[in-house]
């Protein structure tokens, strides 16, 4: 039976790697094998192939037979190529030196090839790269200046809603200012109708009483002014505290109906006096009429 230069499997599931060996045509795909001659890695890009030249050059040339993917890895290294020029050196096509520089130029050749290869494919990794950069960068740099427009646009919000709470104290100061002047005006009008009818409830009264009455009231009225400037106070206190105004006002005005009512009521004292003045007379009767009775005789 023929031999066969074939692949062994090696490696984990989908990381796969193979041997190249020589073994009999009947052994199993990862069973014994003649000799291994290399390894070959199509993960990589491209793909890695190790092989020992002289040994595989060798087992062709004694009649060993290559599976296609072998094949393929022995003309990509140039064993078959070699295999050619020594035959046609033997056969006197052309002498030995010519097939070994024959064999040399081509060597360089696929080397440049093979080194074109790869440095298209860095070349295109390193593109990629920069394209993936780029568009990341340009991704950050939109995500910055949306941040940025939403930092100033909160900003702007809390300037405008800072400068719209600033106004609202002074304008409730000034709305308590204008409440109290308001409250104040309205206490001081009263007050002062007050004591105009004040002033002019006595001069009528003066013309048409008696001096007695007159004398009671001259003694009475003072008292009205340290009412009257005991107002002031109020009013003082009212401008302190406008919330207590409308409670003094009823005090002022029950203090004013007072004051008229004593004025209005003590004038009727002096009639008073006038009809104790009669009393005297009856007690002279009864000391008389004691006077006239007999004497009682004392009891023994």
């Amino acid at each position: 039976m023929p031999v066969k230069i074939r692949l062994t499997r090696q490696g984990r599931k989908k990381r796969p790697f193979y041997h190249i060996i020589v073994a009999d045509s009947r052994a199993p795909r990862d069973g014994r094998y003649i000799e291994r001659v290399g390894l070959y890695n199509p993960v990589t890009n491209p793909a890695s192939i190790e092989l020992n030249f002289d040994r595989a050059l060798y087992w062709l040339q004694k009649g060993a037979q290559p599976t296609d993917t072998c094949r393929s890895i022995l003309s990509a290294k140039g064993v078959l190529y070699k295999k050619h020029l020594l035959e046609g050196a033997k056969k006197g096509a052309f002498s030995e030196d010519e097939a070994e520089k024959r064999f040399a130029s081509w060597i360089q050749e696929k080397e440049a090839k093979t080194q074109a290869v790869k440095s298209n494919l860095d070349k295109a990794k390193e593109d990629e790269m920069k394209k993936r950069l780029e568009a990341e960068s340009k991704i950050r740099e939109t995500r910055a200046q949306e941040i940025a427009k939403k930092r100033a646009e909160q900003v702007a919000d809390e300037s405008e809603t800072a400068k719209e709470d600033i106004p609202e104290p002074e304008q409730a100061t000034k709305e308590q200012a204008t409440k109290g002047k308001e409250v104040n005006e309205k206490v001081k009008e009263p007050d002062t109708a007050g004591g105009a009818e004040k002033t002019d409830e006595p001069v009528e009264k003066e013309k048409d009483e008696d001096a007695a009455k007159e004398a009671v009231k001259t003694s009475e009225i003072p008292e009205k002014p340290e009412k009257s400037e005991e107002t002031p106070a109020s009013e003082d206190a009212t401008e302190e505290t406008p919330g207590n105004q409308e409670e003094e006002t009823s005090e002022n005005t029950e203090n004013n109906e007072k004051i008229e009512e004593k004025v209005n009521d003590k004038p009727e004292k002096p009639e008073e006096k006038e009809d104790t003045s009669d009393k005297p007379d009856e007690t002279e009767e009864k000391k008389e009429n004691t006077e006239n009775e007999p004497e009682k005789p004392e009891e023994k």
